[in-house]
């Protein structure tokens, strides 16, 4: 009876084995299997390659709705480590992770968008890639919006609407 079981267990440990070491064609082989005898087959009508979905979205035009859109996606992906502001003084970092560069710095103020862009998508360093989690239309919102919080900590003061300046001016220890 155990060398029965053994026996048949063998057997089924060929058939498993075989379903993970399936046969594949080569490249420009002959397929008996398919009516044209050829291996390579067209890719089935309305699929979508999966470089189209990963590749660098286009730049969409900046609207208020694609800020909302990033502030929002920021809010949930990136504000836990790079902060509110952009400052990388998340909530994630305040409980001990490594801090992630502040957005207001120099190198990254002057980094072109495809670079932030490509960061989200593929990481660095300590950071986890966003590829698949972060559509690529979200990650340029998000990038729009970084962009906005970079320009919020320098806008020039000739640049805001006289309202807005004067409330900057009135706060306490503004410059006159």
């Amino acid at each position: 009876m155990g060398l029965a079981s053994i026996l048949m267990l063998s057997g089924c440990e060929r058939s498993v084995h075989d379903m993970y070491d399936q046969p594949r064609y080569k490249r420009g082989a002959e397929a008996p299997l398919f009516a044209d005898h050829v291996a390579a087959r067209l890719p089935p009508q309305g699929s979508v390659p999966i470089d189209a979905t990963t590749s660098r979205a286009p730049v969409p035009p900046i609207t208020m709705a694609l800020l909302e859109r990033g502030r929002q996606r920021y809010t949930i992906f990136c504000a836990p480590c790079h902060g509110a502001t952009g400052d990388g003084d998340g909530m994630v970092v305040r409980r001990g992770f490594p801090a992630p560069p502040s957005y207001h710095e120099p190198r990254l103020r002057q980094a072109g968008d495809d670079h932030l862009y490509d960061v989200i998508t593929d990481g660095w360093g300590v950071m986890y890639p966003y590829r698949d989690r972060v559509s690529p239309t979200d990650r340029r919102a998000i990038v729009a919006y970084i962009r906005a919080l970079q320009l919020s900590r320098d806008v020039p003061a000739d640049r805001l609407q006289p309202e807005d300046l004067a409330r900057l001016r009135a706060l306490p220890g503004a410059a006159r």
